[in-house]
């Protein structure tokens, strides 16, 4: 497998499901904001919104989009049971993927992380922070996982909290919430993962400054 990322993006989820799989693939970095590959190619040729993660399947198919290869991801690799297979908890793997993708990747954190964003959207999208983090609070206040189990939809709600710190959102008002978060971090594959992606982050950044 071929895993495009960018840097503590959401494409980071996808590294820590290979990594808990202890799955072998090959990382390629891009330049979201140039829609540049590391090689110096066009990455809009791999896909024409410019977005990661892009997965290239061993039978050298692309899949995009966290909702699609995260449960691809965890089916290559049953092993490592990082999804139910089938029935109502493969439903409920879905409902929280959803959940990440849409209440809080794109109705919270794309708005702020986005430096073009207008105060009025940023506003809109700070009001929204309180019922979504409450209601994982609810969750963890009595459950260790979404699922009763580790599973890729924690790897992704990891990736995006791991976003809070950068826009201003404390997690301490939500404890259970941040008790979530320092207990996954603390996993071997999740601590491996963030460490590489913020110093491939540092680096990244620490080039666009000087070009």
């Amino acid at each position: 497998m071929e895993l495009y990322f960018s840097p503590l993006a959401c494409s980071l989820a996808t590294r820590i499901a290979l990594y808990e799989a202890n799955a072998e693939a090959t990382f390629i970095q891009v330049d979201t904001k140039r829609k540049r590959v590391e090689d110096g190619s066009d990455f809009l040729a791999v896909n024409p919104l410019g977005q990661v993660p892009v997965l290239r399947t061993d039978h050298g198919e692309l899949l995009m989009e966290n909702t699609a290869v995260l449960p691809y991801v965890a089916d290559s690799f049953p092993a490592a049971k990082l999804a139910p297979v089938g029935g109502f908890e493969r439903a409920r793997l879905q409902q929280w993927l959803g959940f990440v993708s849409t209440e809080l990747h794109k109705a919270i954190f794309v708005p702020l992380l986005d430096p073009q964003a207008s105060d009025d959207v940023k506003h809109y999208a700070r009001d929204e922070v309180e019922l979504r983090l409450a209601l994982l609070h609810a969750r963890f206040a009595e459950h260790d996982y979404l699922l009763d189990a580790f599973s890729v939809a924690d790897a992704y709600l990891t990736v995006v909290l791991n976003w809070a710190r950068y826009v201003g959102i404390d997690l301490a008002r939500w404890p259970a919430v941040a008790a979530y978060y320092e207990r996954i971090t603390a996993r071997p594959a999740v601590a491996r993962a963030l460490r590489e992606e913020l110093a491939l982050y540092r680096a990244e950044q620490a080039q666009q400054r000087q070009s």
